[in-house]
């Protein structure tokens, strides 16, 4: 026994004093939870997330995705900042750039497609807690307007927006990019980081940006896409594919050829359509392939916080579902199948 309570007060010691965010001061151990979902909730909303991806016609359905991805944000947004930071992106390795320069780097990209100045009103289709925000404000001191579909998510940007000292230049509105809040031809440009993946019509959530930038104005996504070596008929291939919809609340991945098209459609001019994670650009991947020793002892602190009833039930089963993801993620990349960082630059005439 006495072995016993030694190991337990090892693991709640590493939960409460060390367990940090991974790159920024956010988010520790001790504070996973469910978003905006209560305590008692967590449990049965991740079960009702999974049933989703047993009923394909439930997913298929575009009115039931919003309530798809807001489940997906409020169960998992905790956790994403606790062990990966406060950017939900990916990056291209840059050798000698830790995790957290190379996550500026490809936002500041962004800031520099969209050749932003200070002062200008530049909306971010599906902000996230805004990390991307806050990178794009401070580079280009430009005022960011960001919108996410969970209300958990609008609460944790502002925080980190006053912290950083960039409220001035950030805000957050809670809303459905499918259907924005904005007036007609308000912003002086437009960006989307690996969120649009999740827009049950792709062309809807184009022409909902199309409509409020200004003429003239330019718009830069970097899209979730399977690539050029997908095949539809190599089951390896879908079941990786169907692996990263199932953990990252998508109702389907396009594939790269229609993105552009699909851009088009919806009235705007595509300056630029190529894929940032062809060579010579480093693996993106690079950074989910953590040793399985890493993962079991993340996984071991979260069922130990959870049996203590410090995090509540189901962050278990959220946790193992997106070390699953990642492994899909990883063979997504290694067999170059996908793409989340597909370029489109494209302007509103």
């Amino acid at each position: 026994m006495a072995g016993l309570a030694g190991v337990i007060a090892v693991g709640v010691y590493y939960a409460l004093c060390m367990a940090g965010a991974a790159e920024q001061r956010g988010k520790r151990a001790v504070e996973l939870g469910g978003g905006s979902l209560t305590r008692e909730q967590v449990k049965s909303h991740y079960r009702k997330y999974a049933a989703f991806f047993d009923k394909p016609k439930e997913i298929e359905s575009p009115g039931n995705v919003p309530k798809l991805v807001d489940t997906f944000y409020n169960l998992v947004t905790d956790i994403y900042e606790w062990g990966w930071g406060q950017s939900f992106h990916f990056s291209p390795a840059v050798p000698g750039k830790s995790h957290r320069e190379e996550t500026r780097l490809h936002e500041e990209k962004v800031a520099d497609l969209l050749k932003l100045k200070p002062g200008q009103r530049v909306l971010d289709v599906g902000c996230g807690v805004g990390g991307p925000m806050r990178a794009i404000a401070a580079y280009s001191q430009s005022h960011i307007t960001g919108i996410t579909i969970n209300d958990y998510q609008v609460a944790r940007a502002r925080s980190h927006n006053k912290k950083a000292h960039l409220d001035h230049l950030c805000e957050v509105v809670c809303g459905n990019f499918m259907t924005m809040p904005f007036e007609d031809n308000s912003f002086d440009g437009a960006y989307s980081i690996e969120a649009t993946c999740h827009a049950p019509v792709l062309q809807d959530v184009y022409a909902e940006v199309f409509r409020v930038l200004k003429p003239g104005s330019l718009y830069v996504t970097y899209e979730w896409v399977t690539t050029p070596l997908f095949r539809a008929d190599n089951a390896e291939h879908v079941e990786i594919i169907h692996g990263i919809e199932h953990g990252d609340a998508l109702p389907g991945l396009r594939s790269y050829k229609e993105v552009g098209e699909i851009a088009k459609a919806a009235g705007f001019q595509v300056l630029q359509d190529r894929d940032l994670a062809l060579p010579p650009a480093q693996p993106w991947w690079k950074r989910l392939k953590m040793g399985r020793l890493s993962y079991y002892r993340n996984h071991l602190v979260i069922a130990l916080l959870s049996f203590l009833g410090i995090a509540p039930q189901g962050v278990v089963d959220v946790h193992e579902m997106l070390f699953k993801t990642a492994l899909h993620l990883t063979r997504g990349g290694e067999t170059g199948i996908f793409s989340p960082m597909h370029l489109l630059v494209c302007r509103k005439p």
